[in-house]
């Protein structure tokens, strides 16, 4: 059986989120080290399929990129109406029935599209009144990273790791 996007699926079993099974083997505070613990275990054959990483807490941590100015949006906007100018002068020129002036056509369409977009951008924050006058980029993280591994191999996953920890050799 199928979904509608073509994934394979069980027979009458729903898509639900399941919640990680396992004993904890190791936390740590980073999912790189997390990470890097699990690529240990790989490199020492361990049964990869036993393991899940699971972040713990989480946070939305919005880092503040920069200041955002009229002039800013405005130039943003313009790019935006341009590309879209682009398109749509590339779309009339291959159904117009004129044949000369083609890159005339398309030469309009980008800048009518570049000096909408500008207008547009300046108007969105004229709107806004100075409510959100900076950009920043948003990222969900985990104050704790844990590695879990299935009971049957549990021990062998601590065994591994805390060789890793004590940077012994196997």
């Amino acid at each position: 059986m199928s979904s509608p996007l073509g994934f394979r699926t069980a027979a009458g079993a729903p898509q639900l989120p399941t919640p990680p099974t396992g004993f904890a083997v190791a936390a740590y505070p980073t999912y790189l080290q997390a990470q890097g613990a699990v690529e240990y275990m790989v490199k020492h054959d361990f049964s990869i399929q036993d393991v899940t990483i699971v972040g713990t807490d989480l946070q939305l941590v919005e880092r503040v990129t920069g200041r955002l100015t009229a002039g800013k949006l405005a130039a943003a906007g313009a790019a935006s109406g341009a590309w879209f100018g682009l398109f749509i002068g590339m779309l009339m020129s291959f159904f117009s029935a004129v044949q000369g002036p083609v890159l005339l056509l398309i030469l309009v369409s980008v800048a009518v599209g570049a000096a909408f977009g500008a207008v547009m951008g300046y108007l969105g924050y004229s709107v806004a009144k100075g409510r959100r006058d900076f950009t920043s980029a948003s990222q969900v993280v985990a104050r704790r990273y844990d590695v879990l591994c299935e009971p049957r191999t549990a021990e062998q996953a601590r065994e591994l790791l805390s060789r890793m920890e004590l940077g012994q050799r196997i």
